[in-house]
């Protein structure tokens, strides 16, 4: 996170892509659920204080399987016995919901020949 301070999320995704995606074909999403703040996330048996926000990290899930290749997605370290809200388990339900928004973007666009920013909200409907 601090260093997510420091450069901003953005630029620190737009490094690990062009790592992640350097010669090859595909890449396996996988989210740890603890990556988030447990205020966001705790239902999880590793709860760290000072993680991401539910909002950077459905926003950097959509980004991710939009700009990569992604081949398979999974989420990991959802506790039901301590999401006691439900909250994680929403937040799970719905990184995998913007993975596949993510990733049907980038199909479409590459069928039609359009581009879509997926750092701004899609607010326009297309």
């Amino acid at each position: 996170m601090t260093e997510i301070e420091a450069r901003g999320l953005g630029e620190c995704l737009t490094e690990a892509l062009a790592i992640a995606t350097d010669d090859c074909d595909g890449v396996f999403l996988s989210v740890d659920i603890d990556v988030c703040d447990p205020g966001h996330a705790p239902g999880t048996g590793t709860p760290e204080p000072d993680g991401l926000t539910a909002r950077q990290l459905l926003d950097a899930v959509r980004r991710v399987a939009y700009e990569a290749p992604v081949l398979g997605v999974n989420v990991v370290e959802v506790a039901p016995p301590y999401d006691n809200t439900e909250i994680t388990s929403f937040l799970a339900d719905r990184v995998v919901l913007e993975a596949l928004t993510g990733i049907a973007r980038r199909r479409k666009d590459a069928r039609d020949g359009t581009t879509w920013d997926p750092r701004r909200p899609l607010l326009d409907g297309r």
